[in-house]
């Protein structure tokens, strides 16, 4: 049996991945590991491995990353702590092939520790930019200790080409959040409020605001941001908490702070889950902040995103994503173009460039099928220049 073995570090990264994992899960002839470690085992982001557990599936190994302190210190500390976990998982379970998604610092060292093992590497959603994080390296670094590349737009796979990847193993797929907008059944709006324990209003807005890694000042940016949404005295906030990237303390205090001052009209989730999160997207005028969740899969809710600052800077985007700085006027001035009648119309007419039939289905028959000795060398692809 092939051993495919997903190795996952965050809620938002399984929520992409859930639907191909299922589909490994449920084929007699393959085995599915899942290693899990970062923010999923710990307690401060909803230990969200329980998440995985609770949709039925096995983890196999669980690598631990203490983080002692919120900057570069304790996050190669808890790097440090990972590598030496994922030898050991990698080393137990020896998987045929490992399938790693996107660009986090979990992410990276989960490459390295497979290639020194020989172990082929499929990677998902590699090709992509964003100028504003030192995720746009670690991105580009998984792209060449990776063999096979599944992007979610023709451009990334041009761009994965180019960094001399062989064409025939660069697939343009789509991308699997847009995809799970169509297959998972969603909440209705009595079911959800009750789950969240919220009353969506005319005005609700969902947040999303992580640390921005390169440039910019992640304390500053959050007090202008809060500002203003002090200004706005007829929204409803739903936020969710930033991730573990350094200058996230920061961030989650001021989203506390905000929160406990607005207990009528704001509420901060640690973890929504994927179909909360999905079903969410479906009663919210607009989604603001800087993930990437903004950019690929909200515009197929037919909703403008406030994309704020320069951390998702580079990326593709629908016309329905605006961009703002990240100062107080600014975002005052982005809000309240979203929430306009004008806007609130055009976006339901754009389109969403990751849009893709049958993602999940074509990553998982080329994971299936490939021949694997093929996977365990590969040689550069020269671009032919004038």
């Amino acid at each position: 049996m092939r051993k495919i073995c997903f190795i996952t570090g965050t809620r938002a990264e399984y929520g992409l991945l859930s639907r191909l994992v299922r589909l490994v899960h449920e084929d007699a002839e393959l085995q599915l590991q899942i290693i899990v470690t970062n923010m999923h085992l710990m307690l401060e982001y909803g230990e969200t491995y329980l998440e995985i557990e609770k949709d039925g599936f096995q983890i196999d190994r669980k690598v631990y990353m203490n983080k002692p302190s919120d900057d570069a210190n304790g996050i190669i500390e808890s790097m440090a702590e990972e590598m030496t976990g994922m030898n050991k998982a990698l080393s137990e379970l020896s998987p045929d092939i490992v399938v790693l998604l996107g660009d986090r610092y979990e992410i990276l060292v989960a490459a390295e520790v497979a290639l020194i093992h020989k172990i082929p590497i499929a990677h998902i959603h590699g090709g992509e930019v964003t100028e504003g994080a030192f995720d746009d390296a670690i991105r580009h670094s998984v792209t060449k200790m990776s063999s096979l590349h599944f992007t979610s737009c023709e451009e990334y796979r041009y761009r994965v080409i180019q960094m001399g990847e062989q064409p025939e193993r660069v697939f343009n797929v789509g991308s699997l959040g847009v995809e799970n907008i169509k297959s998972i059944p969603l909440m209705n709006k009595a079911e959800l409020e009750k789950a969240l324990n919220f009353k969506f209003s005319n005005n609700t807005i969902l947040v999303t605001y992580h640390p921005v890694t390169l440039g910019g000042d992640s304390v500053e940016d959050i007090h202008e941001f809060i500002s203003a949404l002090e200004e706005m005295n007829n929204l409803k906030v739903i936020f969710t908490m930033p991730n573990s990237d350094i200058g996230r303390d920061a961030i989650a205090l001021a989203i506390e702070e905000y929160v406990s001052q607005h207990p009528d009209s704001a509420k901060a989730f640690v973890s929504l889950g994927l179909r909360r999160y999905l079903s969410t997207l479906q009663f919210v005028k607009a989604v603001v902040g800087n993930s990437s969740s903004g950019i690929i899969e909200v515009p197929s809710f037919a909703i403008p995103t406030l994309n704020i600052g320069d951390r998702q800077k580079g990326r593709l985007a629908s016309k329905s994503v605006i961009n703002c700085g990240a100062s107080k006027e600014e975002v005052l001035k982005g809000l309240k173009r979203c929430l306009s009648e004008k806007v609130q119309n055009y976006t339901k007419t754009c389109e969403n460039p990751y849009a893709k039939e049958n993602t999940a289905e074509c990553i998982y028959d080329i994971i299936k099928t490939v021949n694997l000795t093929d996977l365990k060398t590969k040689s550069f692809y020269n671009l032919k220049y004038e």
